[in-house]
This record gives structure tokens, sequence and C-alpha cells, in this order.
């Protein structure tokens, strides 16, 4: 562990330039994170602590962190691997997408698969858990079977999309079916796979309220994250109280801490960690993730301190802690601290994962160091496509981004006859990347053959495209073409559809797709939806339009830190307009500027001082 800590000691001077209010205090090296005894805890619950050690101020961080644009599905907390070392990817905010998948559509996926294609529907969290270690090959495999296979509770739901799921098992137990563990138990994964959480939590208050089966603790811990994802933290927390005693353990606990996480919630997530602390419950790795998920996304300086944590806690390091370092090393360019984690963790006797692999094949490539990513792929594919057709998916893209056309092709042809869905997504981004839009487009084709109805994930991998190369009239009709079949309009949608209006040069049409997104009020744009176009208007000079981009994100539920802050100052400075009491703004939301921002203030302060100059002359 104290490799480890030497190693990320630089993500103090690396980290995010917002100092968006230090939690840890003190003297020590890494600033003290924690007291000398065994409750050491990330945030005092009081206003100041005095145990004779060190002093701990209450002092929340309010920043808010933004989703990747390619956002994941979380699964919840009580999934865990053999070891007991569940995990949980980043995934940025939860949404409520509920996409109207047709029956015919649930029947081919439950049933008309033949296991050629496992893998192909999972999702990038549910494939990592496979890759923890302690999950030996055949769990992966059963793993897989069980998120493939047929559920008739489930198709019986999907088949009344308009019914509450109440309705459609009271009829069930009517025709005299049986209602087992394992059958809600199979219905609701897949309800989850499929994002349907507003079903899945019917499924739950149905189970529980007609007493068909006894609830476990796994069924308490999925309830809590069902509410949370559908009715926001708060309301599962309430839930949480009125749950006997013996099931509030530290795995209901930790998946509200998850949720918190996954809505950059800093406030709450710091409060659900300490008190698994007060509530005596064992501090483990999974918790500990949840903080590094969190810090690297908000204050990466903060990151050494909960590695510290770990080591007062004695909580060993997982192969997730290591993939949440080496990606904040990988995206802060540190090359060479991204390789020192890597053999920090060969030391501790763990083998790289693939996504481990995958991700390091990634950096090198943006750090355009062809030859490292070209060697780490060579080893990901190992003896072969045919026995590593998993791996399809995951390199067509990194060898899009070294332009490796051919490599491409190679891997898209053996695909090609029987391609898995995310084959054909990653083809779609793969061939985007490289400019052949044609190639691209026979992508998506085969892809409607293999499903007849895309769903939302994989129009947005086509739009994403046409975004990309400012294909306006393309983009508009491919999402005539998503509304015609009955695609749900989600974040993701806004957000190609935004950057493609803008890239277009049609700022004001892609403000007013914000606003109508907005005022929908299913699920919450993406902060990358808001950014774009508030830097387009800074780019113009345009003051009131960056200001009301600027109050819109705050009104949205998204924090402000320093990269809003950054574009607002722009446009005055293209405006030479001076921003009065700007400073004072950035203080009152605990955002410190950093060196780049303070130059551009003095420039305005100068500017504001000679127009009072010419008036008093």
């Amino acid at each position: 562990m104290w490799a480890i800590r030497r190693a990320s000691n630089q993500f103090r001077n690396k980290g995010s330039p917002s100092r968006s209010g230090r939690v840890f205090r003190g003297k020590t090296e890494f600033a003290g994170c924690c007291s000398e005894t065994s409750n050491a805890a990330i945030i005092a619950p009081h206003e100041t602590i005095f145990d004779g050690l060190l002093p701990c101020m209450k002092y929340y961080s309010q920043s808010s962190g933004f989703p990747k644009s390619n956002r994941g599905v979380r699964t919840f907390s009580s999934q865990v691997d053999a070891n007991g070392n569940g995990e949980d990817l980043e995934d940025g905010f939860s949404e409520l997408e509920t996409p109207q998948d047709s029956v015919e559509e649930a029947a081919s996926v439950d049933e008309s698969d033949d296991g050629s294609g496992s893998g192909s529907e999972l999702s990038e969290d549910e494939l990592k858990e496979l890759d923890t270690p302690g999950s030996e090959t055949d769990e992966k495999k059963g793993a897989l079977t069980r998120a493939k296979a047929s559920s008739a509770m489930c198709k019986a739901i999907l088949a009344a999309p308009t019914s509450p799921v109440s309705k459609v098992l009271e009829k069930w137990v009517e025709d005299g079916k049986e209602v087992t563990q394992s059958e809600a138990q199979l219905a609701m994964d897949i309800l989850r796979r499929r994002k349907l959480f507003v079903k899945a939590l019917q499924l739950s208050e149905w189970l529980e309220s007609s007493k068909h089966i006894e609830f476990t603790e796994a069924n308490y811990v999925s309830r809590v994250d069902l509410i949370s994802k559908v009715h926001g933290i708060f309301k599962a927390e309430n839930y949480v109280k009125h749950l006997p005693e013996s099931f509030r353990t530290e795995t209901v606990y930790r998946t509200l801490l998850a949720n918190a996480v996954s809505g950059t919630n800093v406030k709450k997530a710091e409060e659900l960690f300490n008190k698994i602390k007060d509530l005596g419950l064992p501090v483990t790795s999974f918790s500990c993730n949840q903080l590094l998920l969190l810090y690297k996304r908000v204050d990466r300086k903060k990151i050494a301190d909960v590695l510290l944590l770990m080591e007062k806690e004695n909580v060993k390091p997982t192969v997730f802690t290591y993939q949440i370092l080496i990606d904040v090393k990988g995206q802060s360019s540190d090359i060479e601290g991204m390789e020192q984690i890597v053999e920090t963790m060969k030391a501790e006797g763990l083998k790289p994962s693939s996504q481990i692999q995958t991700s390091l094949a990634r950096y090198y490539a943006t750090a355009g160091l062809e030859d490292k990513a070209e060697a780490l792929l060579k080893e990901i594919e190992g003896d072969g496509l045919e026995k590593n057709r998993w791996a399809c998916n995951l390199m067509m893209p990194i060898y899009a981004s070294l332009g490796k056309a051919d490599e491409v092709e190679r891997i898209w042809k053996f695909c090609e006859s029987d391609p898995w869905l995310e084959d054909c997504v990653s083809a779609i981004g793969a061939w985007g990347q490289l400019n052949k839009i044609e190639k691209a487009e026979e992508a998506f084709s085969k892809l409607v053959e293999k499903v007849k109805k895309p769903s939302t994930k994989h129009y947005t991998a086509l739009l994403k495209v046409y975004s990309n190369h400012k294909m306006l009239t393309k983009g508009k009709e491919l999402v005539n073409q998503m509304a015609s079949d009955g695609c749900h309009l989600g974040p993701l949608i806004w957000d190609s559809l935004v950057k493609l209006y803008v890239g277009a040069g049609e700022v004001e049409k892609a403000d007013s797709i914000l606003v109508k997104a907005i005022k929908k009020k299913v699920g919450q744009p993406m902060f990358t939806s808001f950014l774009v176009i508030m830097d387009k208007y800074a780019e113009r000079g345009d003051v009131h339009n960056t200001e009301k981009i600027f109050q819109m994100m705050k009104g949205a539920g998204y924090e402000s830190r320093i990269r809003q802050y950054h574009s607002l100052l722009h446009a005055y400075v293209m405006a030479k307009k001076p921003a009065y009491g700007f400073r004072d703004r950035m203080k009152a939301d605990n955002i410190f500027p950093n060196r780049a921002l303070n130059g551009e203030l003095r420039k305005l302060d100068a500017l504001g001082k000679s127009r009072l100059d010419d008036l008093l002359e």
C-alpha cells in the first residue's frame, strides 16, 4: 500500500486545478486525512473533533463532476465476486431511461441467442465484475449464461408495457404459475439490464407486499438501489430507516454510497461513508473505491488521502482500485506514473485485467506511444480472435485512434459474418474515427439485420459519427427514423443533437433543444451538452447567453466548477467587458482560480479601471 501511495502522491500536484474545499486538514505528508485511531473517517460529522490528535473541520466539497460521453450502466453494490470484492464502474449520473422494448425484441434476446454472442449485451461494469480476481472461468460463463437466460415472468411483464407490474403478476398467480426466488431474480436481472428500473422497482414492491417470497438481504439491497435510481437517494435513505435492524447492513449503506457517488453528490457520499464508520460497520474495498471514483472526478488531490485511510484500516486494494489509479494517471498523461501503478499491482500479486490492459493501450495511443499500444493490443488478442472473441469490440476503437484502418478492417471482417451487437457499435465508432462514414453505415446496417429494431444506444453510435463530422442532414434523418421506431430520446441523444447543431453553426437551435430536454424532465441533460453551447456563446463574446447557460447548469443540478467559470470569463474577455465581482462569485461557489484564470482576471480588472478613468476624466 505504501508503494501505491508513493506513486499516487503526485495527484496533489497534478490533480484537478479546482481547489474545491479540502476535506482533509493536518500536517502529515498526505495532509492528515484521518486521525491516528482505527476509527478514521473521511469527514467529521460535527463542527470540530478534538480527540487529542489532529483537528478536522467540517468542510464539504460542493464540486460536481461531469460524466463522460461513453456512460455505462451501474449495477448495485451487492453484486460481488468470489472474494467479496464487488466493484462499480463510474457512469456519471443515473438516468431514468425506459426504452420501449418490444416483446419480439425481448424474445430474440432471451430465446434465440445460442450463446455465440455471449457478452455482447452485458454492460461494461458487468464485464468488469467477471474479470475481478477470484472469479473462475466457470463462474464467468455462468454469469453470462444467467444474463442471457429466458424468463417467462419477465416476458409477461414486457408483454404488457402499459400495465402495472402488480396487475401482470396477479394474473400470473391466478393462472396457477409459481413465483419463486430464482424466477423473480432472473426477471429482475433482465429488467435491470434493459434499464427498465421503474418496472424492476414495481416488481420488487409487489414481491415484498405479496409475500410470495421471503425477502433476503440481497432483495433489500436491490430495492434500495432501485429506489435511488427512480426516486433519488433521499427516498432510498428513508426506506432504509424502516428496514428491520438486522438488514441495515454495510452492503445496504454502501449501495446508498454508490448511488451518491454516481450522482457526484459529494456531501452525501462523504456523509454516508462516515455513517458506515459511525455505525461500526466494516470499511470495505468497495466503499473506498467509491470514494476514489468520486475524487477522481472532483478533486484528485484527495486520492492519496483515501489510500492512506485504506492503509490505516488495513483495506487491501483490489484490481478495481488499480483500475481507477491507472485511469487517473492516464487521463493526466502521466505515463510514467501509470506504469509505476501497474508495476506495484504486479508486485502485489494481482494480474492486470483485460479492461486494465485495454485502458493502458488506449492511454499509450493517446500519448503517441504507438509501439507500446500495439504491443498491448497483440497481447490482448493472444492466440487469435477465435480464442479471444470478446476482445474484438475492445480493440477496434484503439486501432482506429492509431490510424490503423487495416487492423480495424481485419477484426471487423472476422466479426462481420455473425457480429455481436457490441462489435457493431464498436465498428461504427471506429470507422467514424477513421473518417470512413460509409463503412460506419454498413456496420449499422449489420446491426439492424441482427436486431431488426435498434435501441437508443445503437442509434446513438451512428448519430455521434454524424455529429462529429457535422453531417446535419443525415443526423436529422436518423433522429426522425429513431422517432418512427419509438426510441426513447434521452440525455445521450440530446447530447449528440446539441453537438450536431453546434457543429453546423446553429447554436441557437442547439440551445432550444437543450431547453426542451430540460422541460421534458426525463433524465438529466449531460454536462457536456451545456458546456458545448456555453463555449460557443463565449467564443462569440455573447455574455448574456453564456450567463444564461451558466445559470441553466445550476438549475439542472450541476454545481459550479472551474470549467464553467473559465468559459464564462472567456465570454467577458471576448466581449472586452469588465467582470465586476467575478472573484466574489467564484469564492461563493468555493472555487479558487488557477494561474491561467487569474491572468485573465487581471486583464479584465485593468480594462475596468481604464474605463473608470475615462469616466473620471
